[in-house]
């Protein structure tokens, strides 16, 4: 038996707000926009991985039990820049740990997205292989 994570699912209390985000942030691409469940469902894909959008205002004002969602990129100082030229603010500056460098961001009904780089000349490529999503693309 093989398993693999497929989506993330999120309510979005402003679809179109939320797809333009991760489209103008991220480079996503729409997979399907469609009703489903009596609402509007739309899949995204970020990379090889994919949230699933649901029109519909979160139930609460927390994250329940998503802390935070993971978008690898292969340089980061590229991507926060991108990011501020689209006005996007930053409260912190890209902390580095070695191996790994990453910021901390909020997309929009308040979800924390952690954007990270695994810095590969500081692995050993085996290691970076184990890591990094990037590589299997």
């Amino acid at each position: 038996m093989r398993n693999s994570l497929h989506h993330a699912h999120l309510f979005a209390s402003n679809l179109d707000e939320s797809i333009n985000f991760y489209k103008e942030m991220f480079g996503a691409k729409i997979l399907f926009d469609l009703e489903m469940a009596g609402a509007r469902n739309v899949m995204i894909r970020i990379g090889s991985s994919r949230i699933n959008f649901f029109d519909q205002p979160p139930k609460d004002q927390g994250r329940g039990a998503i802390h935070h969602l993971g978008i690898e990129t292969d340089d980061l100082e590229a991507l926060v820049e991108h990011m501020k030229s689209k006005g996007f603010q930053f409260i912190k500056k890209i902390k580095s740990f070695g191996p790994m460098k990453y910021i901390m961001a909020a997309a929009p009904d308040n979800v924390l997205l952690e954007l990270f780089e695994v810095v590969k000349d500081k692995l050993s490529l085996d290691q970076y292989k184990l890591i990094s999503s990037l590589d299997k693309l």
